[in-house]
């Protein structure tokens, strides 16, 4: 009976508006190595974040879930589903795309076994320093998603294959921004330390960002370091995306801050079309009935 009912109340559970949970379509093989611009620098960070993927999704899905059975609005479960079931595609996805990018000279595993000892180490902090955790990384890749949205001129130089996978990230990333800061403002509502949380993860984070990169990078200079003008406009892309960036980062930082704050709409809507009518992505082409995970 028991059972039953939890079906029920499953299959009844209102839809997440605005979330939807489609499936890659990629071929990670077809990828070429310097994807993003023909330019090592930023190619091999966007791969280094690449790699960090399936145990970071899976850690924010595990920060979101320590706290669920306290979440009693309809609509935020309907969303924190879909969330979960977002995530469990982008970490999928990445891990078929770092798999096929193993080689001799481009090793990836060690890097991740690191990440796999971290993660058991902040799976043992209390589950309020988790989700804050998890609302600053999920703040990053709305905004780095952003950013990738906003440029056409430069996702123009990658493969289709390479757009399919990161613009459909990015897509999804800027959908569920919210979630798991509303999860935390319904749990904790605890500002102070949700921004000293911002604080923290920014200095790991780009430090661990310039460690793998730079790893990966000399792994490759073979390859790597004779596309001068490839590297210089990567730098400078670098440095263009920190200054363009650094408002919406600090944002977070204020009193009334919200992630939905931020207006995407136009941009969505104008990059789901294009993977519909342009790269004939399947998820885009109509408008799938909504998958929940529990």
């Amino acid at each position: 009976m028991t059972q039953v009912t939890a079906q029920k109340t499953y299959l009844n559970r209102p839809k997440a508006l605005g979330i939807t949970v489609r499936r890659p379509q990629f071929n990670p093989k077809a990828i070429r190595r310097h994807y993003f611009a023909n330019s090592p620098v930023m190619s091999h960070l966007l791969t280094a974040l690449s790699s960090t993927f399936p145990i970071g999704e899976q850690f924010f899905v595990h920060s979101v879930r320590n706290v669920r059975d306290k979440i009693t609005d309809e609509k935020l479960q309907a969303e924190i589903a879909a969330f979960i079931g977002q995530e469990a595609m982008h970490s999928k996805a990445h891990a078929e795309f770092n798999d096929a990018w193993r080689r001799d000279d481009y090793n990836l595993d060690r890097f991740q076994a690191w990440l796999a000892r971290k993660d058991s180490y902040v799976k043992s902090l209390h589950p309020k320093i988790q989700l804050a955790m998890t609302c600053a990384f999920e703040h990053f890749t709305a905004l780095l998603g952003g950013y990738i949205l906003r440029h056409p001129e430069v996702l123009s130089t990658l493969d289709d294959d390479a757009v399919k996978l990161w613009v459909w990230h990015a897509i999804e990333e800027i959908e569920h921004r919210a979630v798991a800061f509303d999860v935390y403002q319904h749990v904790y509502g605890d500002d102070k330390i949700r921004r000293l949380i911002m604080r923290s993860v920014t200095t790991g984070f780009a430090s661990l960002t310039f460690y793998s990169a730079t790893r990966l990078f000399m792994q490759d200079k073979k390859k790597s370091l004779p596309k001068i003008g490839g590297n210089l406009f990567g730098i400078y892309l670098l440095g263009k995306m920190f200054i363009q960036l650094l408002p919406e980062y600090l944002s977070y930082y204020k009193a009334e801050f919200h992630p939905t704050e931020i207006d995407y709409n136009n941009l969505i809507a104008y990059w789901k079309k294009r993977l519909a009518e342009d790269y004939h992505h399947a998820s885009f082409e109509q408008q799938p009935n909504q998958m929940l995970y529990s």
